[in-house]
């Protein structure tokens, strides 16, 4: 793949991502824009959170683009009493009596942290080394993970009984926070369908691990013009308290902006924005389209917000104008 120039490899991305999103959405019915920023972040080389309520095929979904993509997968279902060994693995004593590592489920090329809200802060942070420097560090000795390297978490909302939110420097290493949200009418007659009989449905792998990484490369290589460097700094600079482009709203409603890893990733996903629509350059509206996921779980409301019901949704859509 090396030997086609970049503007066939944007078009060969295109064909791709369609073929992909066609073998997934055998299994997964609806969810369309859900499934479309969980590749984004994929083909962007980053990390994303899915926050819904149980039961919305948020673990299928995940398993189902794992399957497609032709990559090693490991779930790890988070709970109370999961400890950081229980992730990164742990070294044993083997018959010669040597010390012997034994790897943890974070060796694989996309793990699925199941509820990870319900586990306390101290296992949650061993996520944080893997998920930034894509190694792992166990008893003095760093291990490289494999690559591509993926970390797709599922959260329930934090209102439910038994969750320990999010620190703030773990929500910042995703690079999407994904709101799924209840099927329409028509999706879930489907799903019901689709999920009563004994059919069963067989993916075929659309891209392997090489085929990721060279697309992945492609979009970094994406060039930006300025004018779209320049919208999405100062997008991120309105959502903060002491910037010269602070925003009003900010001012009255926020508590929190958002840090330089937002202006990077709205870069980034804006390039595979372009990129997946058959552009070989992004624009303003590129940046637009992605913002949402980007900025939602980087800006933090104040109790005012909440009282007068404005929503981060809302806030996001108004430093956008």
């Amino acid at each position: 793949m090396d030997k086609i120039s970049d503007k066939e490899g944007v078009d060969l991305l295109v064909k791709k991502y369609t073929e992909l999103k066609g073998e997934i959405h055998k299994v997964i019915v609806g969810q369309d824009a859900v499934v479309d920023q969980v590749l984004k972040s994929i083909f962007s080389n980053g990390h994303s959170l899915l926050v819904g309520v149980p039961g919305l095929a948020k673990t299928l979904l995940i398993q189902t683009i794992s399957d497609s993509l032709g990559l090693s997968f490991k779930r790890i279902q988070f709970t109370p009493d999961l400890m950081p060994s229980d992730i990164i693995g742990s070294e044993i004593l083997d018959e010669s009596r040597n010390f012997k590592f034994i790897k943890g489920p974070v060796f694989a090329n996309i793990i699925l942290a199941d509820e990870i809200n319900r586990t306390p802060p101290k296992t949650q942070a061993a996520l944080l080394e893997a998920m930034q420097e894509k190694t792992v560090t166990a008893a003095g000795h760093k291990y490289t993970l494999d690559k591509p390297f993926f970390v797709l978490a599922t959260q329930n909302p934090i209102e439910q009984e038994g969750t320990y939110p999010l620190p703030e420097a773990q929500l910042d290493r995703f690079m999407f926070n994904i709101w799924v949200d209840y099927p329409s009418f028509e999706e879930e007659i489907s799903i019901v369908k689709n999920t009563t009989t004994d059919k069963q449905i067989t993916l075929s792998p659309i891209l392997n691990g090489d085929e990721i990484m060279y697309f992945q490369n492609l979009i970094r290589r994406i060039p930006v013009p300025d004018a779209v460097y320049d919208y999405a700094v100062k997008l991120v600079s309105k959502t903060r308290m002491n910037s010269p482009l602070t925003h009003d709203l900010t001012k009255k409603y926020l508590d929190w902006g958002a840090g330089p890893r937002a202006s990077q990733y709205l870069i980034i996903g804006a390039k595979c924005q372009a990129a997946i629509n058959g552009k070989y350059s992004p624009d303003i509206e590129d940046v637009k389209a992605i913002a949402h996921p980007i900025l939602r779980h980087r800006i933090v409301r104040n109790y005012r917000a909440e009282a007068e019901g404005y929503t981060v949704e809302k806030i996001i859509d108004e430093l956008m104008k």
